[in-house]
């Protein structure tokens, strides 16, 4: 669902044969793979020790590891690659593209640890190179924010009562430059962090499919909603859910939502 966010950050960014990529919060692993693809030797980091094995299943299959290999995946956030496996060139593009990360999860999208793994990130890589932040748009559509919003209220016994603030619904929107202010969210870390900002840019992710079954499944696959589970209940969790999703089927059985994400660039 997200590779036309992907796709639009790696060739905005010019990704190929020259970046050295870090990918924090890289979760199986798929814009990993699509910027390897373009040439880019890629290291990423996920505190998720079931989401990085579905990333190293499709990153280093067995026939890649008789020769030298241009990826690397590492258990947890910047530390972790600093104390792993220290660049012998600096990274020279770092990435957090996973936009809702499951609260408690200690993931890299949760405020002040946020902030300290993009200034952690920031010292591992060459000054100048750019940093991109990615999340839903508030300034556009978010269809999926009913979801999280389900996701924030069944999951607040375990997240102490505070549930994420969602992105409101709003005009369609393409890629584009973002309106002045509207990318605040993703400013705010990056310049906590001693990023400077450069622009932010919009792209539509629309979430679509084939039935409720593939939905409910592709959802609960995110990793959004474990906190959920943890404190709900699996099948209470799947009841609500099929009845959120209800409003975006189609006649055809299909299941769609519109979504406008958007991406920050900063420069360390």
């Amino acid at each position: 669902m997200l590779v036309p966010l992907y796709e639009a950050v790696h060739e905005r960014l010019g990704v190929g044969p020259r970046t050295r990529l870090l990918g924090l919060g890289c979760g199986s692993g798929l814009a990993l793979l699509m910027a390897a693809c373009r040439g880019a030797a890629v290291t990423g980091a996920d505190p998720d020790g079931e989401r990085l094995e579905l990333a190293r299943q499709r990153l280093l299959p067995d026939e890649w590891q008789a020769g030298p290999t241009r990826t690397a995946l590492v258990h947890g956030g910047p530390g972790a690659v600093e104390r792993a496996a220290p660049p012998e060139r600096p990274f020279n593009l770092v990435t957090l593209l996973e936009p809702w990360p499951a609260c408690g999860t200690g993931g890299t999208g949760q405020g002040g640890t946020r902030e300290a793994d993009l200034a952690a990130a920031a010292r591992l890589a060459e000054p100048g190179s750019p940093v991109v932040l990615a999340g839903p748009d508030p300034s556009g559509r978010c269809e999926t924010a009913a979801v999280l919003r389900l996701a924030a209220r069944l999951a607040e016994p375990r997240c102490g009562g505070k549930a994420r603030r969602d992105a409101p619904e709003g005009s369609d929107a393409a890629e584009g430059p973002e309106e002045p202010g509207a990318a605040e969210e993703l400013e705010r870390p990056a310049l906590r962090a001693g990023l400077r900002p450069q622009g932010s840019w919009r792209v539509a992710c629309p979430f679509a499919y084939p039935d409720q079954e593939s939905a409910v499944r592709g959802l609960l696959s995110t990793g959004w909603f474990d906190a959920a589970v943890e404190s709900a209940g699996a099948r209470q969790v799947d009841k609500e859910l099929r009845e959120v999703l209800h409003p975006f089927r189609h006649p055809d059985g299909t299941v769609r939502m519109e979504n406008d994400f958007r991406y920050l660039v900063a420069r360390v």
